[in-house]
């Protein structure tokens, strides 16, 4: 029990430390989503503590998902008058970038001669991890590549994201927040939140719809591709 409280703490720790450092010194590389798990992994390896051990203290920072999903509701409250407006825009560029990423994954995928499981278990890597996973297993994938996928695609979104943002110019709030909704999923939230409220709201959405056309596209695209 200490040993899980000890690991629980510990987390909350380097996350609190590495968000400092990412206020001090604003760098895309030091952004807490990449820094903490970093960290965490190294200190756990060097312990040599069993996952299962740390997990009994970690699995307390999973359930707290859940609320801390539903509270994204508040924001999205404060934002529908420009989810109206704006809701065919982000249907439609949703949308496109969905059914790309699936389309690119699976097909770069097929096009390398890799196995079918991991054709399929690449194919949902936008989605967010839930969805994911159950894509994969109704298509005969692999979960924990999936999962894999999935971090590593957030991680890049979060990385690449502000890069392109920054290089094009991109202005508009529900640019930015379609851009890193769709593309990197919840970490995309927390990076579109840093913008603006409005490009949080926009991100939100986008990972809702993305997770939603992944489940109905996915699978008849891998299925196309046997």
């Amino acid at each position: 029990m200490m040993g899980a409280i000890f690991w629980l703490c510990c987390t909350v720790a380097v996350y609190w430390v590495s968000k400092r450092m990412y206020i001090l010194f604003p760098k895309v590389y030091l952004t807490p989503l990449l820094v903490t798990p970093v960290v965490v992994i190294a200190l756990v390896e060097a312990a040599g503590v069993p996952f299962e051990s740390y997990n009994k203290g970690g699995a307390w920072l999973t359930g707290m998902m859940e609320p801390a999903t539903i509270a994204l509701a508040v924001i999205l409250y404060k934002h529908l008058d420009v989810l109206r407006n704006h809701a065919y825009v982000i249907v439609a560029s949703v949308s496109c970038g969905s059914v790309a990423a699936v389309v690119t994954s699976a097909g770069l995928a097929h096009l390398f001669g890799l196995h079918a499981e991991l054709v399929s278990s690449l194919a949902p890597h936008s989605a967010t991890t839930p969805i994911a996973l159950a894509v994969t297993r109704m298509t005969g994938g692999i979960p924990s590549v999936t999962a894999l996928a999935t971090l590593m695609t957030g991680l890049l979104g979060i990385l690449v994201g502000p890069l392109i943002i920054k290089w094009f110019h991109v202005q508009s709030p529900v640019s930015r927040g379609i851009l890193l909704g769709t593309s990197a999923h919840s970490a995309g939230i927390r990076q579109a939140i840093e913008y603006s409220p409005v490009s949080g709201s926009i991100a939100v959405v986008s990972m809702i719809l993305t997770a939603f056309i992944t489940l109905c596209v996915a699978p008849w695209i891998i299925w196309w591709l046997r």
